[in-house]
C-alpha cells in the first residue's frame, strides 16, 4: 500500500499486550500446583501469615519494620508453642 502509514516501534503494541497482564499474573501464579483448589489452600493459608510478617506500606523506616517484624516473629513463636 503506498499511500498507508506503516509505523514500526518496540512500544507501540504496548496497549495490546498490557491488557493480557491479568491473565499472564493468573498463569504464573498457578505453576507448581496441579489444580486451582490447591492453590486456594495454599493461598488462603499464606496470605494470613504473610500478612503478620510484611509490615504495612504506612511503616516505612527501617526500625518501624524491624519493630514489626520482632513482634510477629514473638506472636508466631507463641502460636507454635500453642500448638507443640
Amino acid at each position: 500500500m503506498p499511500k498507508a502509514e506503516h509505523r514500526s516501534h518496540k512500544g507501540l503494541d504496548n496497549r495490546a499486550e498490557n491488557s493480557h497482564v491479568p491473565l499472564r499474573k493468573r498463569d504464573r501464579t498457578m505453576q507448581g500446583f496441579r489444580s486451582p483448589g490447591s492453590l486456594q489452600r495454599f493461598v488462603s493459608s499464606f496470605s494470613a501469615v504473610r500478612n503478620l510478617f510484611v509490615a504495612p506500606y504506612s511503616e516505612r523506616s527501617a526500625f518501624a519494620i524491624h519493630l514489626h517484624r520482632l513482634q510477629a516473629m514473638a506472636e508466631w513463636n507463641a502460636v507454635i508453642r500453642t500448638l507443640a
